[in-house]
């Protein structure tokens, strides 16, 4: 069992400007291109952290309550999974989505976290 990358996400109603904040115009980290065109406004930013680690921003809107979301990279998601059960806690899922099987949890803080695996790779 290996944590392979960290993913930080948030949907907020200010996502436009901590994206701006980190990004190109404030800290200096170059945002992933995500194919949007320049005049469609913001859709969201997706900043690279590492290898297999980045920061999400998305505006929050109708369907997309605000939140702020703890997404853990692991070699095998179905192995994590298994120990977090053994240890008394309650992963839901798994769910399998854009070429990952994921898990989520809800932290003693109410932070929600997921860990997730690329399918097949386990």
């Amino acid at each position: 069992m290996k944590v392979l990358g960290i993913r930080w996400c948030q949907v907020s109603s200010d996502a436009e400007a901590l994206a701006g904040f980190l990004g190109t115009e404030g800290l200096g980290i170059t945002p992933r291109d995500l194919g949007m065109p320049a005049d469609a406004g913001f859709h969201g930013a997706v900043l690279p952290a590492g290898e297999g680690s980045w920061m999400e921003f998305w505006p929050s809107g109708e369907g997309m309550g605000e939140m702020t979301m703890l997404q853990i990279v692991v070699d095998d998601a179905d192995a994590f999974a298994a120990n977090a059960r053994n240890n008394g806690l309650d992963p839901q899922g798994p769910t399998d989505a854009h070429g990952e099987r994921i898990y989520m949890l809800t932290a003693p803080n109410g932070q929600q976290v997921s860990f997730q695996s690329k399918l097949g790779s386990a």
